[in-house]
Protein backbone atom coordinates (compact mmCIF):
# COMPACT_ATOMS: atom_id res chain seq x y z
CA UNK A 1 0.00 0.00 0.00
CA UNK A 2 1.59 3.27 -1.06
CA UNK A 3 1.74 6.29 1.16
CA UNK A 4 -1.23 8.50 0.34
CA UNK A 5 -0.86 12.13 -0.71
CA UNK A 6 -1.00 14.70 2.06
CA UNK A 7 2.32 14.28 3.81
CA UNK A 8 4.15 17.07 2.03
CA UNK A 9 2.45 19.79 4.07
CA UNK A 10 4.61 18.85 7.05
CA UNK A 11 7.82 18.17 5.16
CA UNK A 12 7.08 14.53 4.37
CA UNK A 13 6.39 13.72 0.73
CA UNK A 14 5.09 10.74 -1.14
CA UNK A 15 7.40 7.73 -1.12
CA UNK A 16 8.22 4.41 0.48
CA UNK A 17 8.99 4.61 4.22
CA UNK A 18 12.53 3.28 4.81
CA UNK A 19 11.56 1.59 8.08
CA UNK A 20 9.03 -0.53 6.20
CA UNK A 21 11.43 -1.28 3.33
CA UNK A 22 14.08 -2.38 5.85
CA UNK A 23 11.62 -4.83 7.40
CA UNK A 24 10.95 -6.47 4.04
CA UNK A 25 14.67 -6.90 3.40
CA UNK A 26 15.50 -8.39 6.79
CA UNK A 27 12.59 -10.83 6.74
CA UNK A 28 13.46 -11.95 3.20
CA UNK A 29 17.08 -12.54 4.26
CA UNK A 30 15.98 -14.55 7.29
CA UNK A 31 13.74 -16.64 5.03
CA UNK A 32 16.52 -17.22 2.49
CA UNK A 33 18.99 -18.24 5.21
CA UNK A 34 16.49 -20.62 6.83
CA UNK A 35 15.94 -22.32 3.47
CA UNK A 36 19.68 -23.11 3.24
CA UNK A 37 19.84 -24.55 6.75
CA UNK A 38 22.66 -22.18 7.67
CA UNK A 39 22.79 -20.45 11.03
CA UNK A 40 23.99 -16.88 11.51
CA UNK A 41 27.46 -17.95 12.64
CA UNK A 42 27.97 -20.06 9.53
CA UNK A 43 26.90 -17.18 7.27
CA UNK A 44 29.28 -14.81 9.04
CA UNK A 45 32.16 -17.25 8.69
CA UNK A 46 31.58 -17.89 4.97
CA UNK A 47 31.43 -14.16 4.20
CA UNK A 48 34.24 -13.22 6.62
CA UNK A 49 31.83 -10.93 8.46
CA UNK A 50 31.35 -10.54 12.19
CA UNK A 51 28.45 -12.41 13.74
CA UNK A 52 27.15 -9.12 15.11
CA UNK A 53 26.89 -7.74 11.56
CA UNK A 54 24.54 -10.56 10.53
CA UNK A 55 22.55 -10.16 13.74
CA UNK A 56 22.15 -6.41 13.23
CA UNK A 57 21.03 -6.86 9.62
CA UNK A 58 18.47 -9.57 10.42
CA UNK A 59 17.36 -7.69 13.55
CA UNK A 60 16.66 -4.52 11.59
CA UNK A 61 19.18 -2.47 13.56
CA UNK A 62 21.13 -1.48 10.43
CA UNK A 63 20.28 -1.20 6.76
CA UNK A 64 22.18 -3.60 4.51
CA UNK A 65 24.19 -2.17 1.62
CA UNK A 66 23.43 -3.33 -1.92
CA UNK A 67 26.92 -4.88 -2.12
CA UNK A 68 26.34 -6.91 1.05
CA UNK A 69 22.84 -7.82 -0.11
CA UNK A 70 24.18 -9.28 -3.35
CA UNK A 71 26.83 -11.22 -1.41
CA UNK A 72 24.04 -12.79 0.63
CA UNK A 73 22.06 -13.60 -2.52
CA UNK A 74 25.08 -15.42 -3.91
CA UNK A 75 25.63 -17.36 -0.68
CA UNK A 76 21.97 -18.38 -0.49
CA UNK A 77 21.80 -19.29 -4.18
CA UNK A 78 19.16 -16.67 -4.98
CA UNK A 79 19.00 -15.92 -8.68
CA UNK A 80 18.29 -12.49 -10.12
CA UNK A 81 14.63 -11.80 -10.78
CA UNK A 82 11.71 -9.58 -9.79
CA UNK A 83 12.06 -10.39 -6.08
CA UNK A 84 15.79 -9.61 -5.94
CA UNK A 85 15.20 -6.40 -7.93
CA UNK A 86 12.58 -5.32 -5.40
CA UNK A 87 14.85 -6.18 -2.47
CA UNK A 88 17.72 -4.18 -3.97
CA UNK A 89 15.34 -1.25 -4.34
CA UNK A 90 14.18 -1.75 -0.75
CA UNK A 91 17.79 -1.81 0.47
CA UNK A 92 18.43 1.51 -1.26
CA UNK A 93 15.28 3.03 0.25
CA UNK A 94 16.14 1.69 3.71
CA UNK A 95 19.49 3.48 3.69
CA UNK A 96 17.80 6.85 3.30
CA UNK A 97 17.95 7.40 7.03
CA UNK A 98 16.33 10.82 6.87
CA UNK A 99 13.57 9.72 4.53
CA UNK A 100 11.52 12.79 3.53
CA UNK A 101 11.48 14.24 7.04
CA UNK A 102 11.60 17.94 7.64
CA UNK A 103 14.64 18.93 9.66
CA UNK A 104 12.39 19.95 12.54
CA UNK A 105 11.12 16.38 12.82
CA UNK A 106 14.63 15.23 13.65
CA UNK A 107 15.09 18.06 16.14
CA UNK A 108 11.76 17.85 17.94
CA UNK A 109 10.44 14.28 17.63
CA UNK A 110 11.71 11.11 19.25
CA UNK A 111 13.06 8.32 17.07
CA UNK A 112 10.09 6.20 18.12
CA UNK A 113 7.54 8.72 16.86
CA UNK A 114 9.42 9.18 13.58
CA UNK A 115 9.34 5.42 13.03
CA UNK A 116 5.70 5.28 14.11
CA UNK A 117 4.77 7.75 11.36
CA UNK A 118 6.28 5.44 8.76
CA UNK A 119 4.61 2.28 10.04
CA UNK A 120 1.20 3.95 10.45
CA UNK A 121 1.41 5.04 6.82
CA UNK A 122 1.59 1.37 5.79
CA UNK A 123 -0.65 -0.14 8.49
CA UNK A 124 -3.54 -2.46 7.74
CA UNK A 125 -4.70 -2.75 11.37
CA UNK A 126 -3.77 -0.65 14.41
CA UNK A 127 -4.65 -1.82 17.92
CA UNK A 128 -4.22 0.73 20.71
CA UNK A 129 -4.52 0.52 24.48
CA UNK A 130 -4.58 3.82 26.35
CA UNK A 131 -5.21 3.77 30.11
CA UNK A 132 -5.04 7.48 30.89
CA UNK A 133 -5.84 9.74 27.94
CA UNK A 134 -7.63 9.83 24.61
CA UNK A 135 -4.79 8.85 22.21
CA UNK A 136 -3.14 11.53 20.11
CA UNK A 137 -4.68 10.57 16.78
CA UNK A 138 -8.21 11.06 18.17
CA UNK A 139 -7.52 14.23 20.17
CA UNK A 140 -9.25 17.52 19.40
CA UNK A 141 -7.08 20.58 18.94
CA UNK A 142 -7.89 21.98 22.39
CA UNK A 143 -7.39 18.65 24.17
CA UNK A 144 -4.05 18.06 22.40
CA UNK A 145 -2.79 21.51 23.35
CA UNK A 146 -3.81 20.93 26.97
CA UNK A 147 -1.91 17.64 27.09
CA UNK A 148 1.20 19.06 25.42
CA UNK A 149 1.24 22.23 27.51
CA UNK A 150 1.49 20.11 30.64
CA UNK A 151 5.09 19.49 29.49
CA UNK A 152 5.97 23.19 29.35
CA UNK A 153 8.91 22.73 31.75
CA UNK A 154 10.55 19.89 29.80
CA UNK A 155 9.48 20.59 26.20
CA UNK A 156 10.25 23.84 24.41
CA UNK A 157 7.56 25.79 22.59
CA UNK A 158 8.95 24.46 19.29
CA UNK A 159 8.91 20.89 20.63
CA UNK A 160 5.24 21.25 21.52
CA UNK A 161 4.36 22.96 18.23
CA UNK A 162 5.90 20.20 16.10
CA UNK A 163 4.41 17.44 18.24
CA UNK A 164 0.99 19.07 17.95
CA UNK A 165 1.30 19.35 14.15
CA UNK A 166 2.39 15.72 13.86
CA UNK A 167 -0.48 14.64 16.10
CA UNK A 168 -2.95 16.31 13.74
CA UNK A 169 -1.13 14.83 10.72
CA UNK A 170 -1.39 11.32 12.13
CA UNK A 171 -5.07 11.91 12.77
CA UNK A 172 -5.65 12.77 9.11
CA UNK A 173 -3.57 9.84 7.88
CA UNK A 174 -5.54 7.32 9.92
CA UNK A 175 -9.05 8.75 9.77
CA UNK A 176 -9.12 10.45 6.37
CA UNK A 177 -6.79 8.30 4.27
CA UNK A 178 -8.37 6.37 1.44
CA UNK A 179 -8.34 2.66 2.40
CA UNK A 180 -7.01 3.62 5.82
CA UNK A 181 -6.30 1.05 8.54
CA UNK A 182 -8.77 -0.62 10.84
CA UNK A 183 -8.30 1.21 14.14
CA UNK A 184 -9.18 -0.63 17.36
CA UNK A 185 -8.96 1.38 20.57
CA UNK A 186 -9.30 0.26 24.18
CA UNK A 187 -9.68 3.05 26.71
CA UNK A 188 -9.62 2.54 30.43
CA UNK A 189 -12.71 4.06 32.04
CA UNK A 190 -10.49 6.57 33.83
CA UNK A 191 -9.60 8.16 30.46
CA UNK A 192 -13.25 9.15 30.07
CA UNK A 193 -13.45 10.61 33.57
CA UNK A 194 -10.11 12.41 33.73
CA UNK A 195 -10.85 16.06 32.95
CA UNK A 196 -8.22 17.48 30.59
CA UNK A 197 -8.29 21.20 29.84
CA UNK A 198 -11.43 21.87 31.82
CA UNK A 199 -15.04 20.77 31.48
CA UNK A 200 -15.68 22.43 28.11
CA UNK A 201 -12.57 21.04 26.44
CA UNK A 202 -13.27 17.59 27.85
CA UNK A 203 -16.91 17.62 26.78
CA UNK A 204 -15.92 18.58 23.24
CA UNK A 205 -13.30 15.82 23.22
CA UNK A 206 -15.79 13.20 24.32
CA UNK A 207 -18.33 14.31 21.73
CA UNK A 208 -15.65 14.15 19.02
CA UNK A 209 -14.58 10.69 20.23
CA UNK A 210 -18.16 9.42 20.08
CA UNK A 211 -18.58 10.79 16.56
CA UNK A 212 -15.30 9.27 15.34
CA UNK A 213 -16.22 5.92 16.90
CA UNK A 214 -19.04 5.67 14.34
CA UNK A 215 -16.65 5.59 11.40
CA UNK A 216 -16.60 2.22 9.66
CA UNK A 217 -12.90 1.61 10.31
CA UNK A 218 -12.82 2.83 13.93
CA UNK A 219 -13.79 0.60 16.87
CA UNK A 220 -13.70 2.02 20.41
CA UNK A 221 -14.29 0.07 23.60
CA UNK A 222 -13.89 0.92 27.27
CA UNK A 223 -12.60 -1.26 30.12
CA UNK A 224 -14.86 -0.63 33.14
CA UNK A 225 -13.41 -0.31 36.62
CA UNK A 226 -14.90 -3.61 37.75
CA UNK A 227 -12.87 -5.73 35.30
CA UNK A 228 -9.82 -6.14 37.51
CA UNK A 229 -6.70 -4.16 38.40
CA UNK A 230 -4.48 -5.41 35.57
CA UNK A 231 -5.75 -2.74 33.15
CA UNK A 232 -4.64 0.07 35.45
CA UNK A 233 -1.00 -1.03 35.65
CA UNK A 234 -0.44 -1.44 31.90
CA UNK A 235 1.22 1.41 30.06
CA UNK A 236 -0.07 2.63 26.70
CA UNK A 237 0.90 0.59 23.65
CA UNK A 238 -0.12 -0.07 20.10
CA UNK A 239 0.33 -3.00 17.75
CA UNK A 240 0.67 -2.09 14.09
CA UNK A 241 -0.08 -4.92 11.67
CA UNK A 242 1.46 -4.40 8.25
CA UNK A 243 0.17 -7.69 6.85
CA UNK A 244 -2.40 -10.28 7.87
CA UNK A 245 -1.78 -10.34 11.63
CA UNK A 246 1.46 -12.34 11.61
CA UNK A 247 3.76 -11.17 14.42
CA UNK A 248 6.66 -11.29 11.95
CA UNK A 249 4.82 -8.59 9.98
CA UNK A 250 3.93 -6.31 12.89
CA UNK A 251 5.60 -3.79 15.16
CA UNK A 252 4.93 -2.74 18.73
CA UNK A 253 5.05 0.89 19.85
CA UNK A 254 5.17 1.62 23.58
CA UNK A 255 5.02 4.88 25.48
CA UNK A 256 6.46 5.56 28.88
CA UNK A 257 6.47 8.70 31.03
CA UNK A 258 9.10 10.58 29.02
CA UNK A 259 10.24 8.11 26.37
CA UNK A 260 8.96 5.67 23.78
CA UNK A 261 10.20 2.91 21.52
CA UNK A 262 9.37 0.64 18.60
CA UNK A 263 10.18 -3.06 18.84
CA UNK A 264 10.09 -5.79 16.19
CA UNK A 265 10.49 -8.74 18.59
CA UNK A 266 7.79 -11.32 17.66
CA UNK A 267 7.68 -12.72 21.22
CA UNK A 268 7.11 -9.27 22.68
CA UNK A 269 4.48 -8.47 20.07
CA UNK A 270 2.68 -11.74 20.78
CA UNK A 271 2.64 -10.99 24.52
CA UNK A 272 0.97 -7.62 23.95
CA UNK A 273 -1.40 -9.08 21.36
CA UNK A 274 -2.65 -11.61 23.92
CA UNK A 275 -3.02 -8.82 26.49
CA UNK A 276 -4.98 -6.69 24.02
CA UNK A 277 -7.37 -9.48 23.08
CA UNK A 278 -7.97 -10.30 26.75
CA UNK A 279 -8.75 -6.67 27.51
CA UNK A 280 -10.96 -6.40 24.42
CA UNK A 281 -13.06 -9.32 25.62
CA UNK A 282 -13.50 -7.63 29.03
CA UNK A 283 -14.60 -4.29 27.56
CA UNK A 284 -18.03 -2.83 27.19
CA UNK A 285 -19.22 -3.36 23.64
CA UNK A 286 -19.04 -0.46 21.19
CA UNK A 287 -22.65 0.70 21.64
CA UNK A 288 -22.34 0.62 25.42
CA UNK A 289 -19.04 2.50 25.20
CA UNK A 290 -20.64 5.22 23.09
CA UNK A 291 -23.42 5.61 25.64
CA UNK A 292 -20.85 5.93 28.45
CA UNK A 293 -18.97 8.58 26.47
CA UNK A 294 -22.11 10.60 25.82
CA UNK A 295 -23.29 10.34 29.44
CA UNK A 296 -19.98 11.75 30.69
CA UNK A 297 -20.14 14.51 28.09
CA UNK A 298 -23.68 15.36 29.20
CA UNK A 299 -22.57 15.52 32.83
CA UNK A 300 -19.81 17.97 31.90
CA UNK A 301 -22.20 20.11 29.85
CA UNK A 302 -24.61 20.25 32.76
CA UNK A 303 -21.81 21.30 35.11
CA UNK A 304 -21.02 24.21 32.80
CA UNK A 305 -24.64 25.32 32.77
CA UNK A 306 -24.87 25.07 36.55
Amino acid sequence: MAVQPGWDGMGVTQGEPPAVARRRVRFALRRFRAATGLNQSQVAKRLSWSLSKIQRIEGGEVAVSVTDLRALFDLYGIEDGPETDRLVEDAQIARRQRWHEAAEYRRHLSKGVRQLLQFEAEARVIKVYQPALVPGVLQTSAYANSVLNWWDKSLSADDRRVRYDVRMLRKRQILDRRAGPEYHLILDQSALLREVGGARVMAEQLESLEEVSRLANVHVRCVPFDKGPHAAVLGPFQIIDLGEGDDDDAVLYREFYNRDNVTHDPDEIEFYRVVFEKLWSNCRDEDSTRRAILLESLRLRQSLEG
